[in-house]
């Protein structure tokens, strides 16, 4: 029978996850709801809709919180935006700057273009914890 768990453990090898707690402030009110994503090198960052986990939270005392179990051996980028109107869109003006509040993973902000995955991307580690301002 132990040799038989030696087996499996060997052929199906343990996933290292770490949790990663992400704090998100800066709001500038507590309309609305706060869209997370966590995007791995493989999705479309930062394009929501096309990432590999995603979570929307209410707002309290102008800012959010939650935690994600991530596979600890991979690169992982975060987008987030304040959705003030719950339209379940990151508005934008004539010009397609946002309209709305927005930050991403290593608080990086580029003046004309979302950064690259590269720029806002993170390895998981055990209890890591990423803060995220958002403008």
């Amino acid at each position: 029978m132990f040799a038989w768990v030696l087996i499996l453990f060997s052929i199906f090898p343990l996933q290292k996850t770490a949790t990663v707690t992400v704090e998100i402030k800066g709001f500038p009110n507590d309309k609305g709801e706060v869209f997370i994503a966590v995007y791995d090198e493989n999705d479309e960052f930062p394009v929501f809709g096309k990432q590999s986990k995603g979570v929307k939270l209410k707002i309290e005392k102008g800012k959010a919180t939650t935690q994600f179990s991530l596979h600890a051996e991979k690169k992982y980028a975060i987008a987030v935006f304040h959705d003030q109107n719950k339209n379940g869109l990151l508005d934008k003006n004539i010009f397609g700057a946002p309209t709305e509040a927005y930050g991403f993973s290593n608080n990086v902000r580029n003046l004309f273009s979302a950064p690259s995955f590269d720029q806002a991307k993170f390895t998981p580690s055990k209890e890591k914890s990423i803060q995220i301002v958002v403008q």
